[in-house]
């Protein structure tokens, strides 16, 4: 059996783009228009043919939100989207034996996890537990220099500075995956792989790819 011809980045994101208005107009297709019998439709997947990493929270539930079928997404969750080790393995296994040839880092409105960060910041509030504390110290470096308080500075509404927070450590991880692993690195100079950030949001239902590289594979 020969191995599906891989999706070019450029159309699995318009792809992802055309679902999510679907989903925002709630005119829905995919996973939750599904009647007929699951083991079917596996046994019919051509693979993913796109990789998210995005936040654990239960309202950003990307196959629901981009409206696709099961199969058609390789989604990797993790509380505040942050890059670790074994989420960079997880991308690049992705990247490695399925036809996906883009990968979407994902964060969203309202993010628990940048919240927590924020507050351990401007309130120095311990996190919950050491585990917790390490999310939050992956997202700090990230976020420091915006959230924290300044004299010269003008005083910005705490919504607004907590999404622009949210947006700089989207950006933090996708640079991170671009750069901080030799095998994606590759993929994405020989143009094999194309990485992007996004925001979802929450109240909108509207998912915009914010930070898209100057020329597309």
């Amino acid at each position: 059996m020969t191995k599906p011809k891989p999706i070019p980045a450029a159309k699995a994101l318009k792809r992802l783009v055309d679902g999510n208005r679907r989903f925002a107009k709630n005119r829905r297709t995919g996973l939750l228009a599904v009647r007929r019998d699951v083991r079917h439709l596996m046994l019919k997947s051509r693979g993913p043919f796109a990789i998210i990493l995005s936040c654990s929270d239960s309202r950003a539930p990307a196959e629901i939100l981009f409206d696709q079928g099961l199969g058609d997404l390789f989604v990797i969750r993790v509380a505040g989207n942050v890059v670790a080790p074994s989420l960079i393995g997880s991308v690049e296994f992705a990247a490695a034996t399925t036809p996906a040839r883009l990968v979407v880092v994902m964060g969203h409105t309202k993010c628990g996890a940048v919240q927590a960060t924020y507050d351990a910041i401007v309130g120095k509030k311990p996190a919950f537990s050491e585990n917790i504390h390490d999310i939050v110290e992956r997202i700090r470096p990230h976020i420091h220099k915006l959230v924290s308080p300044s004299k010269g500075k003008a005083k910005q509404k705490r919504p607004e500075l907590l999404r622009d927070a949210m947006r700089a450590n989207v950006l933090a991880s996708a640079d991170h995956l671009r750069h901080g692993s030799r095998f994606l690195e590759e993929m994405v100079r020989d143009k094999e792989l194309m990485i992007v950030g996004a925001e979802y949001d929450i109240d909108t239902g509207i998912v915009d790819f914010f930070d898209l590289p100057a020329t597309k594979p």
